[in-house]
């Protein structure tokens, strides 16, 4: 879709700002949204079923909390504000996942927002935002 933003928002104050910035820029170019939610989970596990089953039931839970908490004010804030949005939340490597949704929603472009971390975590880790400017083939908006 040429004029689709794929808003990525964690609930912090960067996604906050990152979610004003794709509203209004939603209101001049009568963009589409979609925000995207991404619970960090690692699928290399090795458990027994009982401990799956329990796994799975957390990751259910995860989801409903997140969208409960953090996706839903954002789609119903865009929504009174008349831009067309929806919505999806998924586990995963966040980069990765964010990535694969802006290719299948043929996303023109991902707007996050940035989080601020410094020091040794973000020498050591790094961030979802500059990891998808690595990674992505749609140009990336970071809000500061």
């Amino acid at each position: 879709m040429d004029n689709l933003l794929l808003l990525a928002i964690d609930g912090s104050d960067g996604s906050n700002r990152a979610l004003e910035y794709a509203k209004n820029y939603a209101e001049l170019t009568n963009a589409k949204i979609v925000v995207c939610f991404v619970i960090e989970w690692s699928p290399y596990s090795f458990n027994t079923p009982e401990e799956n089953a329990e796994r799975h039931s957390r990751r259910e839970s995860e989801i409903g909390r997140a969208m409960e908490t953090v996706v839903n004010p954002a789609v119903h804030y865009l929504k009174k504000n008349n831009v067309f949005c929806d919505s999806v939340v998924s586990h995963g490597s966040p980069p990765q996942v964010i990535l694969e949704y802006a290719k299948s929603h043929q996303a023109a472009q991902i707007v996050i927002g940035r989080r601020g971390q410094s020091g040794l975590k973000s020498l050591l880790f790094g961030s979802v935002a500059g990891s998808l400017i690595q990674i992505a083939d749609v140009p990336v908006v970071v809000v500061p």
